[in-house]
């Protein structure tokens, strides 16, 4: 069974005859599971997480690769900033930011009357690490169709290659390489709330878009430095900022091609 029957099947196996409600963010696993969601044919709501730590490029963001994918969103107030916990900015921060919006997707299913499940972008290669949002997803009950189907983050990115490699230049060939070169980059600065943003691959130079709001930010140090390792960590020699900002492109998925 290839990827993409696997995760389909997964889904559909999970959810059965319940709404599925994707916890959605515009990243790449989560654009993949709500794909996916959409495919097998299950009722599938994307919900996307709105509050004071969502910037207003990211949200719109999210909205229009949705919206390519086929799939219907909803913005849900998570209020996070409310929870001591979160503010308190220490290492389980993630904990209260996922339980935050857990809470609000259950209450908001069970305002509806149906029965409901709820999807997570999770892979196994997340399993070994150290993220609190995961003991929240836990503790709720939530699915991650993604684990359930053995996947991994290689697996994630074949499924979304062509998305990634919309930041190679026509003409060049895309390899894994290239494409675990720019998520490397890209993932690194999604973890640092500098999203939405493209990391373009252009041999030894990654040039990077982001929204014009953020460009103070990331040429100022110690961020500077630390972006700067992490591309070279990615297999970069330079480190270029388009001037241009973010210019999305389109996302083709494989999953969502008729």
């Amino acid at each position: 069974m290839d990827l993409e029957s696997r995760l389909i099947a997964s889904i559909r196996a999970a959810a059965s005859e319940r709404v599925a409600y994707v916890c959605y963010s515009g990243g790449i696993d989560s654009t993949v599971v709500l794909a996916a969601s959409v495919r097998a044919g299950i009722e599938t709501v994307a919900l996307l997480g709105v509050s004071a730590s969502l910037a207003a490029a990211e949200r719109d963001d999210a909205h229009r690769i949705a919206n390519e994918i086929g799939a219907r969103v909803e913005e849900v107030e998570t209020n996070e900033m409310e929870l001591a916990g979160y503010r308190a900015n220490a290492g389980d921060r993630c904990y209260f930011c996922k339980s935050a919006l857990y809470d609000t997707v259950q209450a908001l299913a069970a305002t509806r009357g149906s029965d409901e499940v709820i999807f997570v972008g999770t892979h196994v290669d997340d399993l070994g690490e150290h993220r609190p949002g995961l003991q929240a997803a836990m503790e709720r009950g939530v699915v991650a169709p993604l684990v359930d189907a053995g996947f991994n983050k290689a697996d994630v990115r074949s499924l979304a290659a062509p998305c990634l490699a919309s930041r190679v230049p026509v003409g060049i060939e895309v390899s894994p390489e290239k494409l675990a070169q720019i998520e490397a980059v890209e993932e690194f600065l999604r973890l640092h709330d500098v999203w939405p943003a493209r990391a373009r691959w252009h041999e030894s130079v990654v040039r990077l878009e982001i929204p014009a709001t953020m460009f103070e930010r990331v040429v100022t140090d110690p961020f500077r430095g630390e972006l700067r390792r992490a591309c070279r960590k990615a297999g970069f020699n330079f480190v270029a900022l388009d001037l241009g900002g973010l210019q999305s492109g389109s996302v083709s998925l494989p999953l969502v091609a008729s």
